[in-house]
């Protein structure tokens, strides 16, 4: 029986790739490609995939919080976060969120089809340069600091909003995504940036890009790239 594999990335050349080399392999399915997080968490209904390999960075919803979710609905399901970087703090909350493993794009090639089935089997996998010594070292002391972290004073609804509101989207827009009122979005928007004591959109742009909310390159419809272009 094949390992059933669901590919999260929002770049197509990758998912193209990584679908090529994973189906190349004897036990290996993929049954299923997404290109953000809201997309992955209902392809995850319809295809019922034993592992998710999922990016990071991705618009809509990223992929520690989809983890978060798909994780919360389906426990037994095994996610492994594929990344560019691998910075302590998303390593750890790749990890707090749920994944099993944390692989590093630049690295990848066949190790993601080694990561597949040993998360498959429910033991975790790191790329060769995050160890898991150093891991199990960092998360400890981050368990002592994360409650001081600003996103700790944000409901997984509010990073949602957040999330869309640095990414340009307008309040009806949001609205329509998450099925809530626009007076709703406009609240929980006032309420996050109260929590976080950010007072304007250029503000809260960087504290999403400093945090790992959204990717360092804005997409055209950021508020940041806006800038960037006058």
């Amino acid at each position: 029986m094949s390992i059933r594999v669901l590919l999260v990335d929002d770049h197509a050349t990758i998912r193209e790739g990584l679908c090529y080399l994973l189906n190349a392999q004897d036990n290996i399915e993929v049954v299923g490609t997404a290109a953000n997080g809201r997309e992955a968490i209902r392809k995850v209904a319809g295809c019922c995939p034993d592992v998710v390999v999922m990016d990071i960075a991705m618009p809509q919803l990223n992929g520690i919080e989809a983890t978060g979710y798909l994780k919360a609905q389906c426990p037994r399901l095994k996610i492994i976060i594929l990344s560019m970087h691998a910075s302590n703090e998303q390593i750890y909350r790749a990890l707090q969120a749920g994944a099993i493993g944390y692989l590093l794009k630049e690295s990848a090639g066949l190790e993601v089809a080694e990561a597949v089935r040993a998360a498959y089997t429910g033991q975790r996998y790191l790329s060769a340069d995050v160890s898991d010594k150093l891991i199990d070292e960092y998360m400890t002391q981050r368990a002592l600091d994360t409650a001081r972290s600003p996103l700790t004073r944000l409901s997984p609804r509010e990073r949602e909003v957040l999330q869309l509101v640095v990414e340009g989207h307008s309040s009806p827009d949001i609205a329509t995504t998450l099925n809530l009122s626009t007076r709703s979005i406009e609240t929980y928007r006032h309420r996050l940036m109260q929590k976080l004591d950010i007072h304007n959109l250029p503000d809260l742009v960087k504290f999403a890009i400093n945090h790992g909310i959204t990717p360092l390159e804005p997409y055209p419809s950021s508020p940041l790239s806006y800038q960037e272009n006058n």
